[in-house]
């Protein structure tokens, strides 16, 4: 290369001045978490329902997430963030969760959706809240990616509904477990 000339590719420079590296490290990392952890999370389902009826469904919403994962995994080389030290357990929490709700039936892994999309799309509100009151300019692009991630998330959820996720034995009970969970991991991954 010519003098002076950077050997990074370009993704990598994003413009970094400014920024408030603290709250993009928190959100890059927990987001990219959250999207590894629901790769894994639909697997689950897959191996236990894939070639059921409702495989082509959850097919569909695991390529999306698969997408989001990718696209997270940029983002952490651009903002140079470390991933969390959880996702070897994310790895199989998610799984089993995947393969467990789905072991109930067509149902259970809606409910398992719905529950996970919900506390997701929620999460995704907060982080979108946080950056407007940062410089909702500054973070447009990070803004952009988070706000076409919920919208995705919530049609996922809604798939859930559509699905009859309510009609689970137990479902309220199963769901606030599964947010409970989804909160502790979103607060974990935010910081370890």
């Amino acid at each position: 290369p010519a003098a002076g000339a950077s050997l990074r590719p370009c993704s990598t420079r994003l413009a970094q001045d400014g920024i408030n590296k603290p709250v993009i490290d928190r959100i890059i990392r927990v987001d990219h978490a959250g999207e590894f952890g629901a790769t894994r999370i639909y697997a689950g389902q897959m191996a236990v329902l894939g070639r059921s009826a409702v495989g082509p469904v959850i097919q569909q919403m695991w390529n999306q997430e698969k997408d989001h994962l990718k696209k997270f995994n940029e983002l952490m080389v651009a903002y140079r963030v470390r991933p969390t030290v959880l996702l070897p357990f994310w790895n199989v929490a998610g799984f089993v969760l995947g393969a467990g709700s789905a072991l109930l039936g067509r149902k259970g892994a809606m409910a398992c959706t719905v529950a996970v999309e919900e506390s997701i799309s929620e999460h995704y509100n907060n982080q979108i809240r946080t950056l407007i009151e940062e410089d909702p300019e500054k973070y447009k692009e990070l803004l952009q990616v988070i706000k076409q991630f919920r919208d995705e998330e919530q049609e996922h959820h809604d798939i859930g509904l559509e699905h009859d996720a309510e009609a689970t034995p137990a479902y309220s009970v199963l769901k606030t477990a599964i947010q409970l969970g989804c909160k502790a991991a979103i607060f974990l991954s935010e910081r370890i």
